[in-house]
């Protein structure tokens, strides 16, 4: 049987470093490196709002979300 749980934040540790909802998504691939995936978020129409970053860790996965440039969602799913 599988158990997941998803937290929501406001900020996220990388090693040593901080990103925190509000940053830049340069800060973020500073921090963070390169992503797994980078999925395009539109609007309902389809226009480009911004980025989701999906990061891959051994017991969890996190999702950045970047909407104009700045992070606008940290979400952690533990496995």
């Amino acid at each position: 049987m599988f158990s997941t749980a998803v937290i929501a934040g406001s900020t996220i540790r990388f090693g040593s470093r901080l990103i925190s909802v509000g940053d830049s998504e340069g800060m973020v691939l500073r921090i963070a490196g390169k992503p797994s995936s980078r999925e395009p978020v539109e609007n309902r129409f389809g226009a480009l709002r911004g980025y989701r970053l999906e990061y891959d860790f051994d017991n969890k996965t996190v999702f950045i979300t970047v909407i104009q440039g700045r992070v606008s969602d940290i979400q952690e799913i533990y496995r």
